[in-house]
């Protein structure tokens, strides 16, 4: 079996490893190759060296913005997002009825599209914040609380149905045992639970630093409209489809050198997550 595994091994593996060339890897490095370029299509490149990268921070004045609201938006939504679902989780998995219906209930939002989450949410935050004279598209400070709001309500299901399989997955018998050495609900919680479930949590982190940091459509719908409310994804489209001209060309290859900073930021971010919550999973 071994011996056949080994010579078939390419044969199966190939399709996958060109599709991945062809849809990832081709156009990653043809991006890296952009950022330093002056163009307006591919294929009409002008080299520049870092010329774009410089013009990030000394002419355009809204990267840095988009970058402090992206962390401050990553930063709130990862909390909220992963203390309410599995604050959630814990209710529904205690044995209360209908729990199969409420699970669906909160899942239902993740299967609904970022576009049309935006308009609904615009829609109803508008309706309420309308009577005190307000407009969330171009207002920063409630644009800001609106995109949390609208990251709650589409995440919490998602992250809440992984809590639950690893709620699941503890032994019974753990619990048990700590009641009958009589430990509080707390410490059961804080010193079982939490630590038994730390794959899920892992996992939903990052998911969640993931969908916050790359958050568009959402964004782009409920107040793309205002330049203060622009994250960083947000940004990088407006770098490429709002400046017109004779400076075309410089400012593609700006948000094209914006998109690779971009990518580095959420690797780094999203490696030193792993290894930091992977770690707790060891300790425990």
């Amino acid at each position: 079996m071994h011996k056949s595994l080994k010579k078939y091994f390419p044969i199966f593996v190939f399709p996958v490893l060109a599709a991945f060339a062809v849809s990832f890897l081709i156009p990653f490095a043809a991006g890296v190759y952009l950022s330093f370029t002056e163009f307006r299509t591919v294929d009409t490149s002008t080299w520049v060296g870092l010329d774009n990268y410089i013009r990030i921070f000394t002419e355009d004045e809204t990267f840095l913005n988009a970058l402090w609201l992206t962390v401050r938006f990553t930063f709130v939504s990862i909390i909220s997002v992963n203390v309410i679902a599995f604050s959630l989780a814990l209710l529904l998995t205690r044995g209360l009825k209908a729990t199969g219906f409420f699970r669906t209930v909160f899942f239902m939002p993740n299967l609904i599209g970022g576009i049309v989450l935006g308009h609904i949410w615009s829609l109803i935050i508008n309706g309420v914040l309308g009577f005190f004279g307000v407009d969330i598209t171009y207002d920063p400070s409630y644009g800001f609380w609106g995109l949390v709001v609208l990251m709650n309500w589409q995440m919490i299901g998602y992250m809440m149905i992984i809590y639950i399989a690893g709620l699941q997955n503890i032994p019974d018998q753990i619990h048990e045992a700590a009641s009958l050495d009589g430990a509080s609900p707390a410490k059961t919680l804080f010193s079982i639970t939490i630590p038994m479930v730390m794959p899920s949590v892992t996992i939903c982190t990052f998911l969640t630093l993931a969908n916050s940091f790359k958050l568009f459509d959402q964004n782009l719908a409920l107040n793309g409209k205002s330049p203060d409310t622009s994250l960083l994804a947000l940004d990088i489209y407006k770098t490429f489809y709002d400046h017109t001209g004779l400076r075309l060309a410089e400012w593609h290859g700006t948000g094209q050198a914006k998109a690779v900073i971009f990518f580095l930021l959420v690797a780094v971010i999203a490696f030193i997550q792993l290894r930091a919550t992977g770690r707790k999973e060891t300790e425990h």
